[in-house]
C-alpha cells in the first residue's frame, strides 16, 4: 500500500524547500539591505523561512492550490476530493438508502462527513492511497441513528476512485461491526467542502 502523502518524503523535501529558500533570502537581505551580514545569519532566516513553508504547506486551501499546480503538470496524481458528494448506500437487502457527503482533503488530513435520513457517520480514518496503479480511499467510519436507542456502530469502506474528465466517483463495499455489508456509491457534485449536508 503506498499513500499518496509519505511523512518521510514531505519532511525531506521541506528541508530541501526551506535550505534553498534560506539561502536565497539570505542573498538577497546581503546583496540589497544589509551588505554587511555575517553568514551566521542564515541559521536565524532559515528559522522563519522554515516556519513560514511548514505553514503555508499545512493550510487546506494553499495546500490545495498547490496540489492543483501539480496535478495540472501530472494528471495522474491522486485527485482532489474536497468538496459535496451525493449517492447512495445499497444494502445487502437491496435496499437503497440516499446519502449526501462532503470531504475535506488536505495535505495530512482526510475526513469524510455522511449523512443519511435517518443516520449519520463520522470519520475514525480515512488513508487515500495508490495501490498498483489504482486510486483508492480507505474509510474507516462510526455511524449513529437519529432514532433514540440505536446503538452506534463502526464500518470500513475501501473506495474506488474513479474520474474522468467531468466528474469523480467514489464506489466500495462497506462492512460492519454489526455483521452487515453492502455497497456506497457517491458522486461529487460541487468543489465546496463547507457545505451542510446534514438531513437533521
Amino acid at each position: 500500500m503506498f499513500k499518496i502523502i509519505q511523512v518521510s518524503t514531505l519532511l525531506k523535501v521541506l528541508i530541501i524547500m526551506s535550505t534553498l529558500l534560506s539561502v536565497g533570502v539570505y542573498t538577497l537581505i546581503k546583496q540589497y539591505i544589509f551588505p554587511s551580514w555575517d553568514l551566521y545569519k542564515i541559521i536565524t532566516i532559515s528559522s522563519f523561512v522554515s516556519t513560514f513553508v511548514i505553514f503555508i504547506l499545512l493550510i487546506p486551501f494553499c495546500a490545495r492550490k498547490i496540489w492543483g499546480l501539480l496535478k495540472w503538470f501530472n494528471g495522474s496524481l491522486y485527485p482532489d476530493l474536497n468538496g459535496e458528494w451525493v449517492g447512495c448506500v445499497m444494502t445487502e437487502t437491496g435496499l437503497e438508502i440516499d446519502v449526501r457527503a462532503v470531504i475535506r482533503q488536505g495535505l495530512l488530513l482526510t475526513e469524510i462527513d455522511m449523512h443519511g435520513k435517518d443516520v449519520k457517520s463520522v470519520t475514525l480514518e480515512c488513508t487515500p492511497t495508490m495501490e498498483q496503479g489504482q486510486k483508492k480511499l480507505y474509510y474507516v467510519y462510526r455511524s449513529t441513528s437519529r432514532i433514540v436507542g440505536r446503538t452506534p456502530y463502526d464500518g470500513s469502506t475501501l473506495f474506488d476512485v474513479l474520474e474522468n474528465e467531468r466528474s469523480l466517483s467514489l464506489s466500495g463495499n462497506y462492512y460492519t461491526d454489526r455483521k452487515t455489508v453492502g455497497r456506497i456509491y457517491l458522486t461529487q457534485v460541487s468543489k465546496n467542502n463547507r457545505v451542510d449536508v446534514s438531513y437533521y
